[in-house]
């Protein structure tokens, strides 16, 4: 069993199967969660969009999920909002009846006009509410997936932006917070794993990092000599949910973790 896994070059393909599983996808509108549901579909899943508001968009990601031949099934929620938190579970309840995979990619922390404790609330308080609320339709053999950054699963240990420290702080909290619920998910035979990616090439986050620190790309770029594309951190999310080689708790590196 493998309780590290280090991916430091482009991932074209997960090659794994994960077929007519149902795999529900936070923040799946766009960006990595949309090619996340991609990716999944090709390997056999049916997909779960979960959006907050972009149902345009969120329609795209369901068009090329059944693209490939697979279910893809619409879920609004705002995941900081219990009330539709339980509605969107039980609309997958009724869609599907169980949920095979679950993979915790919506976050933020950066945006404008919002609460000073944004991060700690959509980034801790609503992932563990989220898998609270799943957790009756998940089974033995379902697993938990935890989307993260290099800044976020090293803060307390490495520098961080000042930019990016209150979602760093957030989104540790966050990973603390799952990882304090592995003995109940190891007892439901529950598979948790960590995805933690460096600056993602083409995301809106690192985007947001360089207009308020310009240059910071090109600079992280530089020093770690390869920076992973959402297409390659969204094919080791799903790799992370289909290799069950991993150990309940492992993580997957996607890029250096060096700096």
């Amino acid at each position: 069993m493998i309780n590290e896994l280090h991916i430091d070059q482009t991932l074209a393909n997960p090659d794994v199967d994960l077929t007519d599983q149902v795999v529900l996808i936070t923040g799946a509108s766009r960006g990595v969660g949309a090619a996340a549901a991609d990716f999944a579909a090709v390997a056999g899943a049916d997909v779960v969009i979960n959006y907050r508001s972009k149902e345009r968009r969120a329609q795209a990601v369901a068009d090329s999920v059944r693209a490939h031949g697979r279910t893809a099934t619409l879920v609004k929620a705002d995941l900081t909002n219990a009330e539709e938190v339980a509605a969107m579970v039980a609309d997958i309840e009724t869609a599907h009846g169980r949920l095979d995979v679950l993979i915790l990619n919506a976050s933020g922390g950066l945006e404008k006009d919002v609460p000073e404790d944004y991060s700690m609330i959509l980034n801790r308080d609503a992932q563990v509410g989220l898998v609270k609320a799943a957790l009756p339709l998940m089974h033995a053999g379902s697993v938990l997936v935890f989307v993260t950054s290099h800044l976020a699963h090293y803060y307390g240990e490495k520098p961080v932006m000042e930019s990016y420290e209150t979602v760093a702080a957030g989104k540790k909290a966050g990973e603390e917070s799952l990882r304090a619920m592995m003995p109940d998910l190891a007892a439901r035979g529950i598979r948790f794993a960590i995805v933690s990616g460096d600056l993602i090439d083409g995301t809106i986050t690192p985007k947001l990092l360089d207009r308020m620190t310009p240059g910071v790309i090109d600079q992280r770029r530089e020093e770690a000599g390869w920076l992973p594309t959402t297409e390659d951190f969204a094919a080791s999310i799903v790799l992370a949910a289909g290799r069950n080689d991993l150990e309940h708790g492992a993580v997957v590196y996607v890029g250096s973790t060096e700096w």
